[in-house]
């Protein structure tokens, strides 16, 4: 089944989300310790097909590359290395974590599974993977 990864990069832990196989809806999947990500990511595309990773990439207000942006670039060579015949897209990470904290609070979350950072992370890459697949369908739904 084919599958489109969402990468939330950090430097200390990477959300990880999936699409489901018609890459429609994107569901968080796990948190990695970044030191991890690649081996995780190999060990996943042995049991599903990746078509595509989607990687946050964090922009300021104005536009520019964030701080935190030099990270993911680091990350993103890493990632085109491990995997060269896998499609890369970056989409804009602004306010995820903001919408994430939303979206645990209105799913009813405890407070305590709130600050649990791990589960930010990857409702952070679900959101950014969403965001990416909503493109993605709205442009082919324009095209016919």
């Amino acid at each position: 089944m084919n599958r489109i990864v969402g990468i939330d990069y950090g430097s200390a832990r990477v959300g990880v989300a999936v699409s489901d196989p018609l890459c429609i809806f994107a569901s968080p999947l796990e948190t990695v310790p970044s030191a991890k990500i690649i081996d995780y990511l190999q060990k996943y595309s042995k049991t599903e097909t990746i078509t595509c990773f989607v990687v946050g990439y964090p922009l300021n207000l104005n536009g520019a590359p964030a701080q935190a942006a030099a990270d993911v670039e680091r990350f993103l060579k890493s990632l085109r290395k491990a995997f060269p015949d896998i499609q890369v897209s970056l989409e804009d990470e602004r306010f995820t974590s903001v919408l994430a904290h939303r979206a645990m609070i209105d799913g009813g979350m405890k407070k305590s599974v709130r600050r649990d950072k791990a589960s930010v992370d990857k409702i952070s890459a679900a959101i950014i993977l969403q965001s990416y697949l909503d493109k993605q369908n709205a442009s082919a739904k324009t095209e016919l």
